[in-house]
């Protein structure tokens, strides 16, 4: 197959100096409003990349669950890669990418633990089915069969019948608390508009970067 068919030009936006929110969480929140504009419930979706100790990398999707001054939040199962990940090395990065604006962006920094009332809150909010698998899988473990979970599916329904289902200890969000922020907007000939935020200790420090 040629990959070459597949080139294609950006030709939708432009990101100009003059446009720039002095703080990247405002620069996002404009972008993210936009995207979820077009995108819905897709606007969320980001990829989330981990290393551990040894600096072996792995990424995957996930969700944005909130994002405000703070930083950007997702939910995992602690026990899983990327909870495993965190706990060795708690640095990673995350990428969105929506297609249809072209446009991207890059963050990175050093991710902490939610709250437990905030974790509460998140799992409470989910469907019960998303509880239910919440509860009863060993993610990343191996397991024999599909099966098998169906089975713990059906096992769990029949031991707590009427009960709440509380937030398993293993189960919870993480907190990316950025210090590198970078939008990315295409453009044509490849003269993409790239701008980076770097936090220092006098607030956010912005650059154009060659694209």
């Amino acid at each position: 197959m040629n990959l070459d068919q597949f080139r294609k030009e950006y030709r939708l936006g432009e990101l100009k100096d003059d446009s720039l929110e002095p703080d990247p969480i405002l620069q996002f929140a404009g972008w993210f409003k936009h995207a979820a504009e077009i995108l819905h419930e897709e606007v969320t979706t980001m990829i989330l990349a981990t290393a551990t100790a040894e600096g072996k990398p792995s990424a995957r999707i996930v969700l944005l669950k909130d994002f405000d001054e703070r930083g950007f939040t997702f939910i995992t199962n602690y026990q899983g890669r990327k909870g495993r990940e965190l706990e060795e090395n708690p640095y990673a990065a995350i990428l969105f990418y929506w297609n249809e604006l072209e446009r991207q962006v890059r963050i990175e920094g050093k991710v902490e633990h939610v709250s437990d009332a905030e974790s509460d809150d998140y799992f409470n909010k989910r469907p019960t089915e998303s509880k239910i698998s919440a509860v009863i899988s060993p993610q990343s473990q191996p397991v024999e069969s599909r099966q098998v979970l169906e089975d713990k599916w059906v096992n769990f329904l029949k031991d707590n019948f009427g009960k709440e289902i509380q937030r398993p200890h293993y189960w919870g969000g993480f907190r990316l608390v950025p210090d590198r922020v970078e939008f990315w907007q295409g453009r044509i000939n490849r003269l993409h508009d790239r701008f980076l935020y770097t936090r220092t200790k006098n607030g956010w420090k912005i650059e154009r970067l060659a694209p």
